[in-house]
Formats: C-alpha cells, structure tokens, sequence
C-alpha cells in the first residue's frame, strides 16, 4: 500500500550551516516548512522569527506554517500577517478573550489560522471556535526545546480530533509535534494525523547531508508502518 505522508520539517532543528542545501532539497521533497517562533517567557527558549521566514522564502515557495509560543500572540499575528505567512498557528492557553478576534484577523487577510494544543491542553479548550480552524496541532512532547521525552497519551488527542471532524464536518487539519522518529513512527501513524512535524531526531541528524538523511527517514518509516511512503 502506498500513501502519501504530509511531511512539514521544523526549521528550528536544521543544521544552519547547511541552510541554503538543505532547504533547496526539502523545497522538491516536503509539503510545508514549520517555523518555531518563541519569545522567552511562554517557554524558555528562543528561536525563529518572521525575518527567517522571509530568508527562507528566497530559496522555497512551500508553504510557511509558524508555530506561535509567545505571551503576547496578537503583537506576532500581526508581523505574520504583514508578511504573508501562509498559516499561523496559535497558542490555546494565550488566546483566552482574544480568539476569535485573531482567528478573523487572520482569515480577512486571506491567511489560514490554527491552534497548537500543549499536553496538558484539553481539546474542550478551544471547542467554542474549533469549527473556524484550518488547523489543529498536537504537541506530544512538552513545548520549547528538541529531543524532549515522547508523550504517547497525547496521540489519544489525534483520535478525537478526528472523530468530532468527521461527526460535525469541521474542516481542519490534524498535525502531531514532537518526537517524530523511528521509535514512535507506528504508533503516530497509528493515530491518524494529517501532518507529521518532523526535526532532529527523525531527519536532520540522521546523516551528514539532507538527501540521503531523507532517504533513511522514508525507509525508517517504511519499515515501522509495513506503508510505502509516497
């Protein structure tokens, strides 16, 4: 059986030094770039911003999908949308009073608007305005940093989403975050999303260049779900 497997890499985990190689290579090979944006005090990090996707944007004409965890959401959907970012996601715990205000924003500018779901978010959470997403993402490791332990209970989130998508004709997507490698391959598969984020452990650091680090993360996949990727 051959399927096609949405694959958006999470820029945050590339190697930089490579930059130019490695995006002009995922430009014919992936489906979307993912884009961490973080501002320090949602999580303890920092990283991407919309000057990098605008760099990005010189060498790939994929869509951009921008992972927002920050304090302020409203300040940064603004500079996406100034921009042009194709999706902006948002983050449930800081859109509280302000969601459906971002959500429109986002759409009259002609963008896609999603939510991210951290583990210990509840899909109820957003319920009152999940009917105007174009996306859902499911963290299944705790948000901010790479390499973090893989939360399998989250893929349960998966399921759900699709059981009240497919019951109530919502119209987004699905999208997992987190530990998307050879050892949760099957299990993610298993649980049905529509877009796989994937980052260090499952692509970048497999080998020393992209192409033939691509070619081992399709053969992994290959073998933990027994599906041809296409």
């Amino acid at each position: 059986m051959q399927e096609h497997i949405n694959i958006s890499p999470s820029l945050m985990t590339m190697d930089l030094d490579q930059f130019k190689e490695q995006i002009t290579f995922l430009n014919e090979h992936a489906d979307s770039f993912h884009i961490d944006i973080m501002d320090g005090h949602f999580v303890p990090n920092l990283s991407l911003s919309p000057w990098f996707i605008e760099q990005t944007r010189k060498l790939s004409d994929l869509p951009m999908s921008a992972h927002l965890m920050v304090e302020d959401p409203a300040f940064w959907t603004q500079q996406l949308i100034d921009i042009r970012c194709e999706i902006i996601c948002l983050p449930a715990e800081r859109i509280n009073g302000i969601a459906y205000r971002l959500i429109d924003q986002i759409h009259e500018a002609g963008l896609q608007a999603g939510v991210v779901l951290n583990p210990e978010t509840p899909i109820r959470q957003i319920l009152p305005y999940i009917d105007l997403l174009d996306k859902v993402t499911v963290m299944t490791v705790d948000p901010g940093f790479a390499g973090q332990r893989f939360l399998s209970g989250m893929l349960d989130k998966i399921r759900e989403l699709r059981e009240l998508r497919e019951k109530n004709g919502y119209h987004y997507t699905i999208e997992m975050d987190g530990s998307t490698n050879k050892e949760h391959w099957k299990a993610i598969h298993d649980a049905g999303p529509d877009v796989y984020i994937i980052g260090r452990s499952g692509l970048f650091s497999l080998t020393d260049d992209i192409e033939s680090s691509w070619q081992q993360m399709t053969e992994e996949f290959e073998e933990a779900t027994g599906v041809v990727f296409a």
